[in-house]
Formats: structure tokens, sequence, C-alpha cells
């Protein structure tokens, strides 16, 4: 009779916790629109709407300064907007960069029913880059994604018209990033309750876990690469970054945040923030240099 409770005990925890990851993805995979508040007016931003071929209509800032040296697409994380997005447009549109910030789909004022962790989302940073490139075709292309916009860059690989990036806590693979999240919230069952998670991938969004590899497509990038995390990050640990680092393309750079963890890096560091970023897109980005750039593609 004993035996026969503990079974059956075991069976209802197995199903309860089953039940709880499915109600965790159908939340992980909802979308996060919410209405935006206006930029600064002292950043002079343009709204505008543009045409993703993800199928989405992204609201966006346009911010254009005097006398540009180039173009960067600053993408947001999971959940977030280009509200968040508002210190990296003043500090790139400062430093002479026009700066376009989207709501990637499924987020913000943009359309798209669901957020789905990279693989539309890099359609979007492929359009808001292709959107620069016929709106400034003399200026050279750049991209900022933090987590899930860094994530979009890399995954949009070959398809890619960037000439430089900054990629900031990006996960490698979707499992690691899916049993690193379980473990924050549940400890060492994540290991065994990561895989009902992910097997919601195809049924909720038509996507398998091989889809969502940058450690992969960041393989088919043919730009500079900076690459950022906190030290300290759970989300994407030291150890994550730097396989990402090493399977990204030179010339490429890491920069690891001395206890910082999954957070807003430069509001985290300002100072080293600015000179690794600013420093990188001007040796890679503003130079001017097209023979440079050129030599970097093929790499």
């Amino acid at each position: 009779m004993n035996g026969r409770r503990l079974v059956v005990g075991l069976l209802a925890a197995v199903a309860l916790a089953g039940g709880a990851v499915y109600v965790a993805g159908a939340m992980l995979v909802a979308s996060a629109h919410r209405k935006v508040p206006p930029p600064p007016s002292d950043l002079r931003a343009q709204s505008v709407i543009l045409s993703s071929s993800s199928g989405a209509q992204l609201a966006a800032w346009l911010v254009t300064p005097d006398a540009p040296v180039g173009a960067v697409v600053v993408l947001h994380g999971v959940r977030a907007n280009r509200a968040d997005m508002v210190s990296r447009v003043e500090l790139l549109s400062r430093a002479g960069y026009i700066v376009l910030a989207p709501d990637l789909q499924g987020h913000g004022e943009s359309t798209g029913a669901q957020i789905t962790f990279g693989y539309l989302e890099s359609r979007d940073a492929e359009s808001c880059l292709g959107y620069l490139r016929n709106r400034f075709p003399a200026l050279p292309i750049g991209g900022v994604g933090v987590s899930l916009g860094g994530a979009a860059f890399a995954l949009a690989g070959s398809r890619s018209q960037a000439q430089a990036l900054v990629l900031e806590a990006v996960y490698p693979t979707t499992e690691e990033a899916a049993e690193n999240r379980l473990e924050m919230r549940i400890g060492p069952a994540a290991h065994f309750l990561t895989p009902l998670l992910l097997l919601q991938l195809r049924p909720r969004l038509g996507i398998g876990a091989e889809d969502l590899r940058p450690i992969q497509s960041i393989q088919a990038l043919r730009c500079p690469v900076l690459v950022m995390s906190g030290t300290a990050d759970r989300h994407t640990t030291q150890a994550q970054t730097e396989a990402l680092y090493a399977a990204a393309n030179a010339p490429k750079e890491l920069w690891l945040v001395p206890g910082a963890a999954h957070v807003d890096l430069l509001r985290y560091d300002r100072a080293g923030y600015s000179a690794h970023v600013l420093g990188f897109f001007g040796q890679h980005l503003a130079r001017g240099n097209a023979s440079g750039r050129t030599s970097a593609l093929r790499q």
C-alpha cells in the first residue's frame, strides 16, 4: 500500500511539474505589446513604420544626427521595447551615428502574435539593416543587439547586411538558455524539465531547438563582431559567452564585464561600455576605410 501511494505521489508530482512547464511555455511565447512612451525631445527622433520579412509591421524611431559617420540598428531584449534602448540611442547618436531603434515583432507597438526567441526576430534584424542600407547607401551599417536582439542579429547569419555587430548577453543554444533559466528558479530539476519545455517549440511556434542556435549561425557572419556579457550572468554564463565568441569569425573582440549579471551593461559600466562599443565601431564602422571593411568581410 505504501509503495502504491509512493508511485501515485510521484506520478502526481510529475504531472504537476509537466503542467507547470506547459503553462510556463505559454507565458514565454506570449507577445509583449504595450504603448511605448515618447522619446526624449532632445533626440529629435522621427517615428517610422517599416515592413519586416517576419510579416510584422515594426514601429521604430529613427535618429539622424548632422554629418553622420555611419548607421546602427539597436535591438532590445525579450519583453522589452525601443524605449529601453534610449541610453544606447543617445550614446550612438552623439557619436555621430544614425540610429534605428525598432520594437521587435511581438513587442511594444509592432505587430506579431508571439515571441520566437530570435527566429522571426532575425527577419526583423535583417529588414532593419536593409532599411538603413536602402535609405543611406553611402554609409556603413552596423548593429547593437541585447539578449534577444543580439540573438536576432546572430541568427540572421548569412542574410545579414551588417558591417559590424555588437552582441550583448546572447545565448549560444536555446537548450542552454532554457536550462539556465529553469535552474535559476527550480534548481537541479531543470535538467529533467528542460526537454519538456523545448518540446513545446514546434507545436507552439513551428520551429525546433535546432533553429535557435546562435553559436552555429554566428559562423556565417562575415563582419567584425564584439561579444559582451557579465561574468556573473546566470542567464548566459561566462563559459557560454566565451564559446559563442570562439565560434565567431575574425576580426572579433570579447568584453567580459566583471561582476555584471544579466543587466543593462551600459548602465552597469557606462565608461567601459562607451569605450568598448564606440572604440569598436570607430575601428570597424566609422573609419570610412572601404578596403579595410572589404577585407574584413572576406575573412
